[in-house]
C-alpha cells in the first residue's frame, strides 16, 4: 500500500513508510537494486533518458531506485523538496560547496564544526574558495565576518565535540540578507529532533554513517535541497563527479530511518541521565551537553530541538593522561572515532576527530587535552553510569 501524498502523516508515520513504493512483486520491505546499470527498450529510449528528456533509470552512479527510495525518505522526514545521496557526509560537504561555489566566493564556518571540516574548507583556499571561522553562537560575529562575496555560511548544531548550540532562525536571516546559502549539518540531531529548514535553513546534510543508520555498518551522506537547486546544481555535479551512494548502503539507510523517532528520543534520555551524572562527579570537571540547565545556550536548545541528542563530553582533571585512563577503563563504550551507534563510544577528540588541526585551532575551538566525548549508545543506562563511575575512579 502507497501512503497518501498529501496527508500531513507525523514524523514516525514517514520515517517508516515515505519514499517506497511496492514492485511488481507486492513486496513490504525495499529490495536492494544492486545492479551498475539498467536496460532500455529501444536505442531512442537510451538516447532520451541519457539526455534527461525521459524520466526513468539510466546508470546507477547517479540512478537506482534503492538510493532514490532512501532520498524520497530523508527528504520527507527534514520537511524538504529533494535530496540527493552520497557516498560519505564530507563528500555530501565537497558536493555542496563545489556545485555551488566558485574561485573568488567567500563562505563563513562555525569554527566548532567537525575536525575534518575544518580541514576541507581550509583546502578550499587553493581553489580560490576563502573560508572565515567564527563563533558559532554569536550571532553578531558571523554578522561581522560577511563580505560582499559571501557566498554560503556554513554550521554544525549542536556542534561536535562540545554541543555549542547556534541560533538558526538568526543566522537563517542573516544568510537571506547577505544573499548566501544557508547550510546547517543536522547529522547530531536529525529530523527527529531538529528540522533546520523549518527554521530558515536552505540546504541540510548529513553523515548518514551516524544517526541515520544506527547501527555503525555503512558510510554514506546526504543532502536534502528545494528541487529546483536538486536538479540544477547538485545532481549534475554528482553525476558527472561520481561520489555515488551504493545501493546496498542505501538500503542499510533507509532500514535505519525506520526506527530514527525511537533511536533518538532513548539515546537522548540516556545521555541527559550520564551528563547528570558526570556533573556532580568530582573527578569531572565541566561537562557538556546542552539538556543541562547550566548549558549557555540551554534555552535555545529547547527551543529549537525537540530533545537534545545523545552526545555528551566532559572534561577530566589531570589533562590527556587521565581522560586516556579514563577511556581505557571503560568497558561498555567502544574505543572509535564513530558515533550514533547502539553501541555507546568514547573518544579523545584532541588526538582523533580533531587531530589534524593545529594546537591553537583546539585552543580556540575549546577542545582540550583532558576532553573525553561519548556517543551515547542503548545499552542499560544504570550500567553506562556503573562503568563511568569505575573508570573515573570510585
Amino acid at each position: 500500500m502507497n501512503i497518501d501524498p498529501e496527508a500531513a502523516y507525523a514524523l514516525a508515520t514517514l520515517a517508516c513508510r515515505a519514499g517506497v513504493e511496492p514492485g511488481d512483486e507486492l513486496e513490504n520491505s525495499p529490495p536492494i537494486h544492486a545492479t551498475s546499470s539498467f536496460c532500455f527498450e529501444s536505442a531512442a529510449q537510451a538516447a532520451a533518458r541519457f539526455a534527461g528528456t525521459e524520466p526513468g533509470n539510466v546508470y546507477s552512479r547517479f540512478t537506482n531506485p534503492t538510493v532514490r527510495a532512501f532520498e524520497a525518505r530523508l527528504a520527507a522526514l527534514e520537511g524538504g523538496e529533494a535530496c540527493v545521496a552520497t557516498a560519505s557526509g564530507m563528500s555530501a560537504i565537497l558536493t555542496t560547496v563545489l556545485a555551488l561555489l566558485a574561485a573568488g566566493d567567500h563562505v563563513v564556518c562555525s569554527r566548532s564544526v567537525f575536525g575534518t571540516t575544518v580541514s576541507l574548507f581550509t583546502l578550499l583556499a587553493k581553489f580560490g574558495i576563502e573560508t572565515s571561522f567564527v563563533d558559532p553562537t554569536a550571532v553578531d560575529a558571523w554578522q561581522a565576518a560577511v563580505r560582499p562575496n559571501t557566498r554560503m555560511m556554513f554550521l554544525e548544531t549542536p556542534s561536535n565535540p562540545l554541543t555549542e548550540i547556534s541560533d538558526i532562525a538568526a543566522l537563517s536571516a542573516l544568510a537571506r540578507e547577505c544573499g548566501a546559502w544557508f547550510v546547517v549539518d543536522n547529522c547530531f540531531c536529525t529530523p527527529a529532533l531538529q528540522r533546520p529548514l523549518a527554521l530558515g535553513a536552505q540546504i541540510v546534510i548529513h553523515s548518514a554513517t551516524k544517526f541515520l543508520d544506527g547501527q555503525g555498518r555503512c558510510v554514506g551522506g546526504a543532502i536534502v535541497a528545494p528541487a529546483e537547486l536538486v536538479q540544477q546544481k547538485l545532481f549534475p555535479f554528482l553525476r558527472t563527479a561520481g561520489p555515488s551512494m551504493s545501493p546496498f548502503n542505501a538500503w542499510v539507510f533507509l532500514k535505519g530511518l525506520e526506527t530514527l523517532p525511537l533511536r533518538m528520543h532513548a539515546h537522548s534520555a540516556s545521555a541527559l541521565e550520564i551528563a547528570r551524572f558526570l556533573a556532580q562527579h568530582p573527578r569531572v570537571g565541566r561537562v557538556y551537553y546542552p539538556g543541562l540547565e547550566t548549558h549557555p545556550q540551554h534555552a535555545l536548545a529547547t527551543l529549537q530541538q525537540s530533545a537534545y541528542g545523545g552526545l555528551v563530553s566532559f572534561d577530566t582533571l589531570g589533562g590527556q593522561a587521565a581522560a586516556w585512563r579514563v577511556i581505557d577503563s571503560l568497558k561498555l563504550f567502544s574505543i572509535t572515532a564513530n558515533l550514533g551507534d547502539t553501541r555507546s563510544i568514547v573518544t579523545h577528540p584532541a588526538t582523533t576527530t580533531h587531530g589534524r588541526l593545529s594546537a591553537e585551532q583546539r585552543a580556540q575551538m575549546g577542545i582540550g587535552e583532558g576532553l573525553v566525548r561519548l556517543s551515547v549508545g542503548l545499552e542499560d543506562t544504570h550500567d553506562l553510569i556503573a562503568d563511568l563511575s569505575r573508570a573515573l575512579g570510585d
